[in-house]
């Protein structure tokens, strides 16, 4: 049985666990990931991906592919994440990691406190599932090595960023480089600091951004 709304018999249902990694960055995509685990071929080694270093994480990525039922990696571009905003961009990468799933699953279960709309199955939020559901941990380590991966390919595009190292995140060294090399065209425009280089570049005052209205997340029917 799992923790949460719907108590879970994997015998039963066909679960998948969801997670993001990206949200905070400046610059890149949002990755979000959906893994349906199978209950036979136990991963040893599953955690957090935050608790876990880059060498176990890169040891454990190659695992959860061959092992898992299904997997799908969804990255949500920098343009969405603009056009939407970064809370609706992931939810929107939640809804296609978990509708890319095949054959489809009967309950989703997404780390964090809110579930997208437009989903083919059940859905539960669970606050820190990362730490608490196995195909949650297991997704999270692949949105995570994805996402590294990805920044280490646009390093090479944009070397003068260092997004191999700080992965698109606000280290003082990226701040010191978007302040001094101005945004690239993975830089999000939607978030402050990179609205602030574009206006020092343009020598006027940032512009405040619009208000983007999240709607309300919609209760899952409880199963009949």
């Amino acid at each position: 049985m799992g923790t949460g709304l719907f108590p879970v018999d994997r015998r039963q249902l066909r679960v998948c666990g969801v997670d993001e990694a990206g949200r905070g960055p400046l610059a890149g995509p949002v990755a979000v990931a959906a893994v349906v685990l199978d209950p036979a071929r136990r991963i040893r080694g599953l955690d957090d991906s935050k608790k876990l270093t880059p060498a176990e994480r890169e040891a454990l990525y190659p695992r959860i592919l061959e092992r898992a039922l299904a997997w799908h990696v969804e990255m949500v571009p920098v343009e969405e994440i603009d056009r939407l905003n970064i809370l609706q961009a992931t939810l929107e990468g939640m809804r296609r990691a978990i509708c890319a799933l095949q054959p489809p699953v009967e309950l989703a279960r997404i780390d964090g406190n809110m579930v997208p709309r437009g989903l083919p199955c059940m859905a539960e939020a669970l606050v820190g599932g990362d730490g608490l559901e196995r195909a949650i941990m297991a997704a999270s380590i692949l949105a995570k090595v994805s996402r590294d991966r990805l920044m280490a390919r646009l390093h090479e595009q944009y070397p003068e960023y260092g997004f191999d190292v700080h992965k698109g995140y606000p280290t003082p060294a990226h701040l010191a480089a978007l302040q001094r090399h101005g945004p690239c065209p993975q830089h999000r425009r939607s978030f402050a600091p990179v609205r602030e280089a574009l206006a020092r570049l343009a020598g006027a005052p940032a512009p405040e951004p619009e208000p983007a209205v999240a709607p309300a997340p919609q209760p899952m029917p409880l199963p009949a």
